[in-house]
This record gives structure tokens, sequence and C-alpha cells, in this order.
């Protein structure tokens, strides 16, 4: 047993290490080859990234067999899939345009503030309100980037533009997503939904291309023939930009969702240093406090998000225990931590407390206290 669940610690973190490696990998040889060799195509680039996740998704799910294949069952829902490629599409190449013009410090910063777009767009979408922490937690996010910006010595207006339009694209994927494949008939696993995604914007990115970077084939290949290592690095590129997509799938199976969140601001901050060393790109003390702050705020987001989901899911289970008023509950204690009278008269008085109480935060306190006495005992109930 000690052996199984060695070797599984050491499993997820070389697959967590793989996710990063993939992840900073793709986002610096992006730079690298639209900032080297002549090399200015990010729309074509983006075309290499889709067309090796179209071919790389179907080699794992159709051969070999990573996870069940799943089938667009009806026109709706294969229209559906084809407006978030499009969206997904739109955020890649924007996000790819950006690093032409900007540094990737400054470009991680402004990705960073993708909570707030999310906010916004779910609001607007779905009338869907966070509570009022939450949204506070927003306001040293959007701060930070405007200090940033303001203290960037590489600061590019248009850059800016495609970084800001690439992040609010991957924000509204994201709650179009939830919204449109919500229904059981509709929901696709990520891997499956790359798998049909990654096509449709090869049909959007193919024509685009042509038309917006003329000859890009032509030129692509007479850069070769004068360094054939644009060629490798295309092709290795295009494969990694598959890959950060299969471990963040698998990192998320073997992990968890809030933990993927902390690894991913975690990311961030190395992708920026490592950026910092490789291009020598220079940074102010000004803009490196508005990325420090932006970071801030995201894990206040995050850890506001997360006490939301909990006090919600508390809260509906007592609402179901006292619907229930012929059953009394009785609490046995682990070890004496909590005697039954105590936590019995807790439960009356929270539960009084519950339907009284409607400022979200004081809510949250009561819903604390009854979480730390469900925590520790073992509930056991009988009809009167």
């Amino acid at each position: 047993m000690m052996r199984v669940s060695v070797s599984g610690k050491v499993f997820t973190v070389g697959l967590i290490s793989f996710w990063y490696a993939s992840n900073i990998g793709v986002l610096l040889l992006n730079k690298y080859l639209l900032s080297n060799h002549g090399f200015r195509y990010p729309i074509f680039l983006t075309l290499c990234h889709m067309m090796a996740c179209s071919i790389l998704s179907y080699v794992a799910i159709a051969w070999l067999k990573m996870v069940p294949m799943q089938t667009v069952r009806s026109r709706v829902q294969f229209l559906k899939i084809s407006s978030l490629g499009l969206i997904f599409c739109l955020s890649v190449v924007g996000g790819n345009i950006s690093l032409r013009y900007l540094p990737v410090s400054f470009n991680q910063a402004v990705g960073a503030t993708t909570p707030f777009f999310t906010a916004v767009f779910a609001y607007l979408m779905t009338l869907k309100k966070e509570g009022f922490l939450t949204y506070v937690t927003l306001i040293p996010v959007v701060a930070g980037v405007v200090i940033a910006s303001g203290g960037e010595p590489s600061f590019h207006l248009f850059g800016f533009i495609m970084c800001i339009g690439a992040t609010a694209a991957r924000a509204l994927k994201t709650v179009l997503q939830g919204v449109l494949l919500s229904s059981e008939g509709d929901k696709l696993n990520s891997m499956n939904l790359l798998m049909y995604m990654a096509p449709v914007a090869v049909a959007f990115l193919l024509p685009a291309s042509i038309i917006m970077e003329e000859d890009v084939v032509g030129i692509t290949i007479s850069l070769a023939r004068e360094d054939a290592s644009i060629l490798w690095l295309l092709l290795f590129n295009s494969a990694l930009a598959y890959f950060v997509n299969l471990t963040n799938f698998l990192v998320t199976k073997h992990t968890s969702a809030l933990t993927l969140q902390v690894l991913g601001n975690a990311k961030g901050a190395v992708a920026v240093v490592i950026s910092i060393l490789i291009f020598r790109n220079p940074v102010s003390v000004t803009g490196m406090f508005g990325y420090s702050l932006t970071v801030i705020g995201v894990i206040l987001y995050s850890e506001a998000k997360k006490r939301g989901v909990d006090a919600i899911a508390i809260a509906s289970r007592w609402q179901e225990m006292d619907a229930r008023k012929s059953t009394v509950v009785r609490v046995e204690c682990w070890k004496g931590l909590l005697f039954e009278p105590s936590y019995l008269m807790l439960t009356k008085v929270s539960m009084k407390a519950m339907r009284r109480v409607h400022d979200p935060e004081a809510k949250h306190s009561v819903l604390g206290l009854i979480n730390a006495a469900v925590g520790r005992c073992v509930q056991q109930s009988s009809s009167k």
C-alpha cells in the first residue's frame, strides 16, 4: 500500500511538472517564434496549433482510448460546439498577436484578469450574482493591471487591446460553455470538446491566414531553407499546444479543480520570472507591483468563490434537515471533542439565526459554526 501511495504521488508530481513545462514552454516558444527568424504570422501559428490538436486529439481518443469517445448527437449541439470553437480560436489568436508586441511578463499580468471578465459575462448572460466579498476581491485584480500598464516600459496599445480581447474571449468561452453544454445530452469532457472544436477553428483560421497573411506558407518554407530549426520549432510548438490541453485535463482528473486553480496562479508567476531571465525585457518596480497585486486579487477571488460554494452546500444540507419536522437528530461525537447538549443548542440557535440573518457575511459565519460541528460529529437520525 505504501509503495502504491508513493508511486501515485510521484506520478502526480511528474504530471504537474509536465503541465507546467508544456504551459510555460508553449508560451515562451510562441514569443520566441514571433520575435525571431522574421516569422510574424500569429494566425498561421495558431492554425498549426489547431491542426496538431485536431490530429493528436483524435489519435488519443480513437486509437489510444485515453477517454471514451463522445459523439455529437444533433445539429444543434454541433452549432453550439462551433460557436465555442470560434471564440476559442479568437482567444488563442488574440493572445498570439499580443505576444508580437508585448513581453510575456505583461501578457501574463493582463491574462490574470480572466476572473473579472468571467464574473461580468456570468452576470450578463445568466444573471448569476456572486457574493459581495467576491466582487470586492476583483478590485485588486483590475487595479493591478491598471498599475502594471502605467509602469510597463514596453507598453504597446495595440498589443494591449489584443491581450485584453483574448482574455475576455477566454472568459466568454468558459461562461458560454456552461450555458450551451449544461444539459446531460450536450455535455462533453474537455478532451472530446477539443477534438470537435479544433477542426472548427482550423476551418476559420485557414481562410483568415490566407487572406490576412499573404503567402505565409511560401515565406515559412523560404525561412526554413535558410534555417531548418524554424520548421522543427513549429512542429514541436504545435505538439506542445496539444499537450497543454492534455495535461490540463489529466491534472484536473488526478487532483482537483481547486488545486488546478492554485497551481495555475503559481504557474503565471513562474512564467513571468523565466521569461524575464530568457528575453531580458526591461521591468519596472511599478509594473511588478501591479502584477503582484493582480495575483493577490486572483488568490483572494479563488478563496472567496470556494467559501461561497461551501456555504451553499452547508445551507442546503441544513435546509433539508430542517424540512424533516418529524426527525430527531442524535449526535455522537468522536473522543468527546464536542458534547451532545452543546451541539444541539448550537444547531437550534443557528437554525433560528439563519432565518433572521440576511447579511451574507453574518450568515457565512453562522454556517461556519455549523460546519465545524458537522465535521467533528457523526449524525444518526431516527423518526419520532
